[in-house]
């Protein structure tokens, strides 16, 4: 038998559980909720009574580890990391931001608490192994913040480097993850050095604006047609592809663009372009020494999005496609390495 490992990965309206032996996914599911105006943490003794009921039906009651994904912490570095008391007070009074992920240490922790095993979270977004000058923003009241996705992004990288014989910190890679929001980052000597925060900055994205023209912005924001919240939410939620076409959906897009849709085709290249554009700044930040361009995300699926970027990339360095976010086996496998002793477990201080 091998290292039994409980993987939970909380998401806005569903949860998805993994019982993984080793490297091996031998049950999965995703839970979904009941749509609740509750805050977050609100939500946690629902989600807990679910998971727990899932685990009941399915005889799952041995475990050597719980894993979660990470919630938006303080920056701190790449790795597997215990939850202990100061995650859980940072995740309830001081989070970066207020996502579903924040609910991943919470549960962890009562399953913890429940069997007696370790519990840990692996790679959250807030990984920050930022170089100093990518910390300019150009305003000194706005420094750039580290935010990516960093579990899937650190996961295909260990993968890569692994199929080309090496270990990740002998290589430079850019990773290109293309989802709802996507994220292009250098990864110096396994590193991720840089980043475009999906969320205010890179390409524009199936749901996000990405970079906008500044003073436009500001202009907008005055202009009385939104509230604050309204703006982030048409900037965070419903720009991007959403905004341009009504749909965050890029097979409607493909669907429409297979029946002659000529505005559809312009969006989705454009968007195509703009992954490009940021994938060739980031090799700047690595001067051209780049072992691979890593592709992955939901995104990367597309057989139409993909050969675009492809295209304008392929000068940098060889194309590696690596489809899906992969969030469950790689917070299974960030704990697997800790419990068999290749890393050491992360304090979270």
């Amino acid at each position: 038998m091998g290292w039994k490992i409980l993987v939970i990965n909380p998401g806005s309206t569903s949860t998805k559980i993994a019982y993984y032996e080793d490297e091996n996914c031998l049950k999965e599911k995703t839970l979904y909720h009941r749509e609740s105006k509750l805050e977050i943490l609100e939500e946690l003794p629902e989600r807990l009574s679910d998971l727990r009921s899932w685990m009941s039906q399915e005889g799952l009651e041995d475990f050597d580890a719980v894993v979660a994904r990470g919630g938006l912490l303080k920056p701190l570095p790449s790795g597997t990391f215990k939850v202990n008391p100061r995650m859980l007070e940072d995740l309830r009074l001081r989070p970066q931001a207020h996502h579903a992920s924040n609910l991943g240490a919470f549960i962890a922790d009562a399953i913890s608490r429940q069997f007696g095993i370790p519990a840990f979270i692996v790679d959250p977004v807030s990984v920050d192994e930022f170089s100093p000058l990518a910390r300019y923003s150009g305003l000194p009241e706005i420094p750039r913040r580290a935010l990516s996705h960093a579990l899937n992004i650190k996961a295909v990288a260990r993968d890569v480097a692994k199929e080309m014989g090496k270990k990740i910190e002998e290589c430079n890679f850019v990773v290109a993850h293309l989802g709802g929001g996507i994220s292009v980052v250098p990864l110096e000597s396994g590193r991720i050095v840089d980043a475009n925060d999906a969320n205010q900055g890179g390409p524009f994205s199936p749901e996000r604006a990405g970079a906008l023209p500044t003073v436009d912005l500001v202009r907008l924001a005055f202009s009385g047609k939104f509230t604050e919240k309204e703006l982030i939410t048409r900037m965070t939620k419903k720009g991007g592809l959403s905004a341009y076409l009504g749909t965050n959906d890029a097979r409607e897009v493909e669907r429409r663009i297979s029946q002659g849709d000529s505005y559809a085709l312009e969006v989705y290249q454009a968007m195509a372009y703009q992954i490009s554009k940021e994938i060739g700044a980031m090799a700047t930040v690595l001067k051209g020494k780049v072992d691979r361009v890593i592709i992955t995300g939901g995104l990367a699926y597309s057989t139409v999005l993909v050969p675009w970027i492809v295209e304008r990339i392929s000068f940098i360095a060889p194309a590696v496609i690596k489809p899906g976010e992969g969030e469950m086996r790689a917070l299974a496998l960030g704990a697997l390495r800790v419990l068999k002793g290749e890393e050491q477990p992360k304090d979270y201080d």
